[in-house]
């Protein structure tokens, strides 16, 4: 995030309430993203906004959206509000969140597994505007959404892998909502960069609509 301008805070999504949290914004907008153990408080000068952005840790076994302090609670409260992007764990305590279930994979645990994931936004400036269609992403987790139970009259998917895995999903509400199974943030993601800065142009876009 440094390295495309932003200015962020980091806080441990079980050292607080999500009242806190509100409480910890000073700017207009709140965009965010869900992750089990830390969340960054990501502000940018240039677009005078704040944008809450939830990362996971490394893959602990056994570990669920039940085990990631705030960040479920943050989804339902804070998603219909502010954008919000989740990354690995993030994306699961979305789905969770709105009623889907979070099972082991069928094809086992990966930990920095390179994958290609395609993705299809209906024509919309997206987060995965102008990448490549497949492009490939760096994964490490044992979870993923289960297909059978996500909860399509809420959330919709916009990526997954060539064997059917969820790799991203949002809102189909409050477009502002979105997550990824896989981490952007990896060297082996190789267009990572873009999609947080279409994330971050997504931030733009909302403030922009918030002030007509």
């Amino acid at each position: 995030m440094g390295e495309l301008g932003c200015e962020f805070e980091v806080y441990r999504n079980d050292e607080l309430t999500v009242d806190e949290l509100k409480g910890s914004f000073s700017g207009i907008d709140i965009g965010r993203s869900f992750g089990r153990v830390f969340e960054l408080l990501i502000g940018t000068q240039e677009w005078n906004i704040e944008s809450l952005y939830l990362v996971s840790s490394p893959p602990i076994e056994d570990r669920t959206p039940q085990d990631s302090g705030i960040s479920l609670q943050t989804v339902l409260e804070l998603g219909p509000i502010v954008p919000l992007f989740g990354v690995c764990m993030g994306l699961q305590c979305i789905g969770e969140a709105f009623g889907g279930k979070v099972v082991r994979s069928p094809y086992g645990v990966v930990h920095g597994k390179s994958s290609l994931v395609y993705y299809n936004e209906g024509g919309e400036d997206g987060l995965f505007a102008g990448l490549s269609n497949p492009f490939t992403a760096g994964r490490y987790h044992s979870l993923v959404i289960e297909k059978e139970s996500f909860p399509s009259d809420v959330l919709e998917i916009t990526a997954w892998t060539e064997d059917g895995l969820i790799m991203a999903a949002r809102h189909k509400v409050y477009r502002y909502l979105q997550g990824v199974q896989f981490h952007p943030e990896s060297i082996i993601t190789d267009e990572g960069k873009t999609i947080v800065h279409n994330f971050i142009k997504l931030i733009e876009r909302k403030e922009a609509e918030s002030k007509k």
